[in-house]
């Protein structure tokens, strides 16, 4: 009998270490951010975590193909991540206007991207157009793009500003799950063409560095210039880093026109007569939040295909920065109990 004994406890130790094993595992699954993004999400149905490749029941749009865009002989730099395949959503809305493509970049050696400034690399051909937000994220604009985005079914660049990533991490989150490629547009969105190489320097690896900590995840090595202003010491020093430095071929002009009709109306005139292009918008702005909507039923209407960029791989962040950027610990405090501080008297 004291034998039977030992062995039955024996078992019960066992089942409770099962157990806690069991919840330690249920209770360190993440849940998903509870932004303003979410709850747009779930209201518009139109954002699933993990969206199939389109098929012909759920989707007019043509399927995705990937196709390189090759860039120069490599140079030293930190070994980048491999970059996870692009998360592929179904698309709910059977007259979307979709991708009509999907392209890779190489970003070995710091390609430019872009006419306005950089014309090596001119993929796009007649009629496509590839769209791009920069400041975010932020509160309220973003998720409204985010939605409109996915009431069409189609992908985008965003280039977050480091801080206002480090402010709303949550929704640069959800830039992410729902699929878009993210890259990096400095840490405080300063003239970069005015500094000193070393603090332009610290401006672009605290943006990445930043975006990449509120990311929870490596980031795209894509980056734009604010303003679009350079320098050759600092597209240079790009190339080193392998990151691929992003021009527009068409400005919405978003940052000073804020009266939606006319937001549209001038974007579709520019594009009229260019053509196809690499679109720059700003998911800060209200007035894109407001404007995207109809933006995008004017591109379908007017034949306009979109295609979606995405990168070979990911960027390393820099140890120093990612330091310079990281939240600060608390600090233990000798306060009293709030409940003998403050109290309601009526």
């Amino acid at each position: 009998m004291r034998r039977v004994a030992m062995l039955t406890a024996g078992c019960s130790a066992l089942a409770v270490l099962v157990g806690l094993g069991a919840g330690r595992a249920y209770f360190s699954a993440p849940s998903a951010p509870a932004t303003a993004a979410a709850s747009t999400e779930l209201t518009t149905g139109a954002i699933a975590s993990r969206w199939p490749a389109p098929t012909a029941e759920t989707s007019k749009a043509p399927a995705p193909k990937v196709e390189p865009v090759v860039a120069r002989e490599p140079a030293a730099a930190p070994a980048p991540a491999p970059a996870p395949a692009p998360m592929q959503q179904a698309c709910r809305n059977p007259n979307a206007l979709g991708i009509s493509r999907t392209v890779e970049i190489d970003t070995t050696g710091g390609p430019g991207l872009g006419m306005s400034q950089y014309r090596d690399y001119d993929f796009l051909q007649p009629g496509e157009v590839a769209l791009t937000f920069d400041d975010g994220p932020w509160p309220v604009n973003t998720p409204a793009v985010l939605a409109a985005l996915a009431a069409e079914c189609v992908k985008a660049v965003f280039f977050p500003i480091g801080k206002h990533a480090s402010w709303h991490p949550a929704i640069l989150k959800q830039v992410i799950a729902a699929g878009h490629t993210v890259g990096s547009h400095t840490w405080s969105h300063v003239n970069l063409a005015g500094k000193p190489f070393a603090e332009a320097k610290t401006e672009i690896e605290k943006g990445i560095s930043g975006v990449a900590l509120a990311a929870g995840q490596p980031i795209s090595p894509f980056f734009r210039f604010p303003q679009l202003r350079q320098t050759a010491d600092l597209k240079a020093y790009l190339g080193e880093r392998n990151v691929a430095a992003f021009s527009i071929d068409v400005d919405s002009e978003d940052f000073r026109i804020h009266k939606p009709d006319q937001l549209i109306a001038g974007t579709m005139a520019k594009l009229k007569k260019t053509g196809k292009g690499i679109l720059l918008m700003h998911d800060f702005q209200k007035s894109t939040a407001e404007a995207l909507p109809e933006l995008l039923s004017q591109l379908k209407a007017g034949g306009y295909r979109i295609v979606f960029i995405t990168a070979k791989d990911k960027i390393a962040t820099l140890p120093e920065y990612d330091a310079q950027v990281a939240p600060a610990q608390p600090t233990a405090s000798n306060a009293r109990p709030i409940a003998s501080v403050i109290r309601t008297v009526k």
